[in-house]
């Protein structure tokens, strides 16, 4: 059994490590609503430098990061098109239509992590009165860990020239795609209209996410920032992590990354389980189970301090910085012993006696 809890729930589970407490303790402050935190106005600029974009805004969560953007880009009654299984459709409570009154229309991604962009094409709406105004087309990168590819993201671009649509990245983990293409974020982001960057996931924040985006898109956001909820006060002791984050957390990612690679390896053999490693091209491992042996998996591994997502058929295993290279051994010696112990378990069935003759 791991003496410390090891989680690997998700990467928002990371906690603030010794550098970032201590930019956060001597942070400069100020009353962000009014503009005037030295602090969060350094994020801000820190990061729209490396997105190449012209301004950003700092909000407490990447769900509202997501929301603001599509109520600034969409009106009532307007449409974004989006993946069938996309973040800000399936895991953020609506809000864009409970609050925007705006219309999602999805499409299913593809094994590449990508919205084929025929498909896309397919469920544009025409200029008619009888239907929403398709405004946006919102992308993902990563997607479940997938690392999305610059060429498919050019050509997304060209086609919202093409089609008149804005375009929007939930880049939650763009750093992890970024690393693992080996570019600077800018790259990826720079064929996006507006792209959301989370700090709190593998760049090990305690909270927080920026838009980026022009001057005057930012400009409106931040209204719309206001009216959700998400004015800030001395938001500098907050936005210090996120800064320490941008520059000290991102090329470390390259460390989980190879974790999630070696964890794959050791659980590739465990019986009850199909690795997904076509998949594994970040911090995320994904695990098919054979049917009825997620929740004591779950269970199992809790009793050895390991906390994982096993729910139905999937199990989902997320590296970060506070799961180090000894913990994957670790982590791969548990469950390969708890897989084994299931695998062997038989079940005995009672034996059905025929019916006695009436």
């Amino acid at each position: 059994m791991s003496e410390k809890i090891l989680d690997l729930r998700s990467d928002t589970v990371t906690r603030p490590v010794e550098g970032m407490r201590k930019a956060m303790f001597d942070a400069e402050l100020g009353d962000d609503v009014y503009g005037d935190d030295p602090t969060v106005n350094r994020l801000e600029s820190l990061a729209a430098e490396i997105t190449g974009k012209q301004a950003s805004v700092f909000v407490p969560s990447g769900t509202q990061s997501n929301l603001i953007a599509l109520l600034t880009h969409c009106q009532r009654g307007d449409e974004y098109i989006v993946g069938h299984d996309a973040h800000s459709y399936k895991y953020e409570g609506g809000g864009a239509a409970a609050l925007g009154g705006i219309q999602p229309q999805t499409v299913a991604f593809n094994e590449q992590a990508q919205l084929p962009l025929e498909s896309v094409e397919a469920v544009i709406k025409p200029d008619d009165s009888h239907f929403a105004r398709t405004r946006l087309l919102a992308l993902e990168n990563t997607q479940h860990g997938r690392v999305v590819s610059l060429q498919y993201l050019e050509s997304a671009h060209e086609f919202c020239q093409q089609h008149k649509l804005a375009l929007h990245l939930d880049g939650a983990r763009v750093c992890n795609a970024a690393v693992a293409l080996g570019v600077p974020v800018s790259q990826v982001t720079q064929y996006f209209d507006t792209v959301s960057v989370c700090l709190s996931k593998g760049l090990g924040s305690p909270v927080g996410s920026v838009l980026c985006g022009s001057a005057g898109f930012i400009s409106e956001a931040r209204r719309w920032r206001k009216v959700t909820g998400g004015g800030m006060r001395q938001a500098g002791v907050l936005a210090a992590a996120g800064i320490y984050s941008l520059e000290n957390m991102i090329e470390r990612l390259e460390q989980d990354h190879a974790n999630a690679i070696r964890l794959q390896n050791l659980l590739a053999a465990a019986p009850g389980v199909v690795v997904r490693s076509d998949w594994t091209q970040t911090n995320m491992l994904w695990l098919d189970l054979d049917e009825n042996i997620a929740q004591p998996l779950r269970t199992k591994a809790a009793e050895n301090n390991i906390l994982l997502s096993a729910e139905g058929s999937v199990c989902r295993l997320v590296l970060h910085h506070d799961i180090d290279a000894s913990d994957v051994e670790t982590v791969a010696a548990v469950l390969n012993t708890i897989l084994a112990d299931i695998a062997s378990q038989t079940v005995e069935m009672p034996v059905s006696k025929p019916l006695a003759a009436s």
